[in-house]
């Protein structure tokens, strides 16, 4: 009998703003858990960015499975589990070594004797939206300084106003800022 780990995960970075929430993956995975009779041993929520290895909740539950507390993965879909080569890498071995003999996910199963094709191009497509979204992100950092504009989070006494993509004077506390500043050139302590 495979027992399983079910994982959700959704990162706190703007990258994966599209993607369902814990609370829907959670639903979901729990009825497919129902239909397909797969008995879920624990449940792991993480939300981290899976773009760098040394996420706590997910090393704890490979730890687990390595364990051998459970031999199965419940998950979204394998970009949940991985966005880097590391983490990618370290499933895809403990999945052909038949330490995991199952990951289901909410469309697809994983064994140790099929599918290793699907899954590294599933886990080197996640590694690509990482990598393709670095490259956006400082190209159009890029832009911004070039136009003009500034590339980034709004440093105290701005604003980021999101309508128009600029930074602007925040009027409530810019007053401030600048009074802190001319105190600090007068020098009077």
């Amino acid at each position: 009998m495979v027992n399983y780990f079910l994982y959700a995960r959704k990162s706190t970075d703007t990258e994966d703003k599209q993607v369902r929430s814990i609370e829907d993956q959670l639903a979901v995975l729990r009825g497919v858990a129902k239909n397909e009779g797969l008995d879920v041993a624990d449940e792991f929520i993480e939300k981290q960015s899976a773009k760098m290895p040394g996420r706590p909740v997910f090393d704890e539950m490979l730890a687990r499975i390595e364990k051998g507390e459970a031999q199965g993965i419940l998950t979204w879909k394998l970009d949940r589990l991985a966005r880097n080569p590391v983490d990618s890498g370290r499933v895809s071995w403990l999945l052909q070594q038949s330490v995991i003999q199952h990951i289901q996910t909410h469309d697809r199963s994983f064994y140790p004797t099929d599918n290793a094709l699907v899954a590294s191009v599933e886990f080197g497509m996640a590694n690509q939206y990482i990598l393709d979204l670095k490259a956006n992100t400082k190209r159009g950092l890029h832009a911004k300084a070039k136009r003009g504009d500034y590339p980034g989070p709004a440093p105290l006494g701005y604003l980021n106003d999101s309508r128009i993509k600029v930074v602007v004077v925040d009027k409530k506390k810019s007053k401030i800022v600048r009074r802190a500043f001319e105190l600090y050139a007068e020098g009077d302590n």
